[in-house]
């Protein structure tokens, strides 16, 4: 254990938390650690060559170009944010246990979602389920870290504004004026955190994968299963939750039209011993009844 584990890691206050946790974790069990803060996207050289694979999410993007060019030895990511394919080189070493994927609308006072509301989310899935459940209401775009956001909601004139409630709770900012959204779907992996290490490390791959949770990452397998067969390379407002209970996998997702208009849902289940091929299964499923025309149809109004 003679090698200090560098774990890269951005300045926001969630992701010094996830690293840390992770950190803490490692110490646990024995291994030198070392936190490396890495600079935004806009700082680094990024090397087309090096990175071969399209990554949607700047979060992700900067500590994996960070890890590629031999600057940091892991990665922790909010798994959610994390693009399905990862880059050549770079694999999933551990889903840590999860917190929950709950969705919560923040409030600055109690108001009738029978009224005309201006309610804030920058996910398109946030707003297409809530544009689906009251299509009488406004939603605005809402970008920035937690706690940006939390601030703009104070400063300007809406009902509430959309968080996940485990990013809010990590890091001690969960109001007490808010709603649980049981009803909307989250989003594939809410609530999970994932560290990624270079393929050939191998000291780092042991030490890693010591943090695994089985069962969230088989339920976090499901999801982005699921939504990797879907997406096909588009964004989409698209929701997926597996739970285990016992020994069987129940899974539900579903796929929105931009509006929120249309709406399609499939809810299986599953022994926990065949859960390879769930989550792809549920997706083929989708895409033969409709979901195929929604995408397309997605696809051409964000091509707009």
């Amino acid at each position: 254990m003679n090698k200090t584990i560098r774990i890269g890691t951005r300045d926001s206050e969630l992701a010094l938390w996830q690293a840390k946790t992770v950190q803490k974790k490692l110490e646990h069990f024995g291994y030198k650690t070392e936190l490396v803060p890495v600079k935004s996207t806009g700082d680094l050289v990024l090397d087309k060559p090096l990175y071969e694979m399209g990554i949607t999410g700047i979060f992700t993007k900067t500590l994996d170009v960070a890890m590629l060019n031999g600057t940091v030895d892991i990665a922790v990511h909010s798994m959610k944010d994390v693009p399905t394919a990862l880059p050549k080189g770079i694999v999933q070493t551990a889903v840590l246990e999860r917190a929950s994927s709950t969705d919560i609308v923040v409030t600055k006072k109690a108001f009738n979602p029978k009224n005309p509301c201006t309610i804030a989310t920058g996910s398109l899935r946030r707003k297409a389920q809530w544009l689906n459940r009251y299509p009488n209401h406004t939603v605005v775009d809402l970008r920035g870290n937690v706690n940006t956001r939390l601030q703009k909601l104070q400063d300007n004139n809406w009902h509430g504004a959309i968080f996940a409630k485990a990013g809010l709770k990590r890091i001690q900012v969960l109001p007490e004026s808010y709603e649980s959204l049981d009803w909307m779907i989250p989003a594939p992996a809410q609530g999970a955190m994932v560290v990624v290490a270079l393929e050939k490390d191998t000291f780092t791959i042991e030490a890693t994968s010591k943090l695994n949770n089985p069962q969230a990452d088989i339920c976090t397998h499901i999801e982005r299963k699921f939504l990797q067969k879907l997406e096909g390379g588009c964004t989409a407002p698209i929701g997926a939750l597996a739970t285990c209970i016992n020994n069987t996998i129940q899974f539900k997702g579903a796929l929105f039209s931009l509006d929120g208009q249309t709406k399609l849902e499939i809810a299986k289940q599953c022994p926990i011993d065949d859960y390879e091929t769930l989550g792809i299964k549920c997706a083929e499923e989708m895409l033969n009844n409709g979901g195929k025309e929604l995408m397309q149809a997605i696809k051409s109004e964000m091509e707009k």
